[in-house]
């Protein structure tokens, strides 16, 4: 297991921590957040300076770092394939952490979902050489323009080149750089259009954003995200990995096996803690008041999924 020391950033590079600082949006009173509808663009502008650090795995896997999804990367003569294309104004420093890996020509990506914090760059890897390979509802919603209320934006369709031209519906192989990744879609999770990608003689798993490595995640109910699905994919997860297997979540350091328990015994004992409130009448604003959390909140809440935000999410779904 690899599990490096989280990186001290400040509040300020938290707020871009996994693209999209917008759940402060989901806190009571509404008033309170007028400006949530510029979250996303501040995201946006933040990550065209955020630091990307590559860390080397196994074999020829290395995983890249930044303010937006964690990006995996193969190397090898059939060219770079990567998995997830970071926030689009992250692509000088992208770029330049693929070319410090080498200089193998960009083939292939795949995206583990449709967020804009994993698909932002596919546009521009399109161009760079890239083929992209998605569950069928990653092209679904970035077809048409898409709607997330829990961050109060409206994606616009993505342009052409960002379009994945090879979907699928439950499962894939892909054979690259003597690698076999073998991809599966979850049942709605985060999203309807999660995927894991296992680099199988690597023992690699990337989970994208069913797995935040000691971070509350943000859970998109408006695209078929749930805490209850988000669970079941934890428990997906878990029945994928041996004490040996690397874990690259979505946003977050790289883990292992207890890391994914601990995700998973997290998301119960916060589910199960806001049901039984809120079964006994306790309205939202309670909730948050009575601290469910408590022993967590100070790791898993210094993200933008402030403590706060992330009950509001559980306390819909329950």
């Amino acid at each position: 297991m690899i599990t490096p020391p989280r990186t001290e950033v400040s509040r300020r590079q938290f707020l871009v921590a996994g693209g999209f600082a917008v759940a402060a949006a989901c806190l009571v009173p509404r008033g309170l957040f007028a400006q949530a509808d510029e979250l996303v663009p501040e995201a946006m502008r933040e990550s065209a300076t955020a630091k990307i650090t590559v860390q080397t795995l196994r074999r020829n896997i290395s995983v890249l770092l930044g303010p937006g999804g964690n990006i995996a990367v193969l190397t090898g003569p059939d060219g770079k394939l990567l998995v997830d294309a970071e926030i689009v104004t992250a692509r000088p420093n992208v770029s330049a952490a693929l070319a410090s890996i080498n200089a193998d020509p960009i083939k292939q990506l795949i995206n583990t979902h449709w967020h804009f914090d994993h698909t932002g760059g596919n546009e521009w890897l399109h161009e760079a050489g890239a083929s992209i390979l998605a569950q069928e509802n990653t092209r679904k919603h970035l077809l048409v323009d898409t709607r997330v209320e829990g961050w109060h934006h409206t994606f616009p369709a993505a342009p052409s080149g960002a379009i994945p031209s090879t979907v699928f519906g439950e499962e894939y192989a892909v054979h690259s750089n003597n690698t076999t990744l073998a991809l599966k879609h979850y049942p709605p999770a985060h999203t309807d259009s999660d995927i894991s990608v296992h680099f199988e003689e690597a023992d690699i798993l990337h989970v994208g954003d069913t797995f935040w490595n000691r971070d509350y995640p943000f859970i998109d109910y408006s695209t078929g995200g749930s805490i209850d699905g988000q669970i079941r994919a934890a428990e997906a997860n878990l029945s994928k990995v041996n004490d040996k297997t690397i874990v690259i979540g979505g946003h977050g350091a790289v883990g292992g096996k207890a890391d994914l328990i601990l995700f998973r015994d997290v998301l119960v004992e916060m589910r199960d803690k806001v049901a039984t409130l809120k079964k006994q009448g306790r309205t939202l604003a309670e909730v948050v008041a009575s601290k469910p959390g408590a022993r967590y909140d100070a790791e898993w809440g210094r993200s933008f999924m402030t403590p706060s935000a992330f009950l509001e999410l559980v306390y819909q779904g329950v």
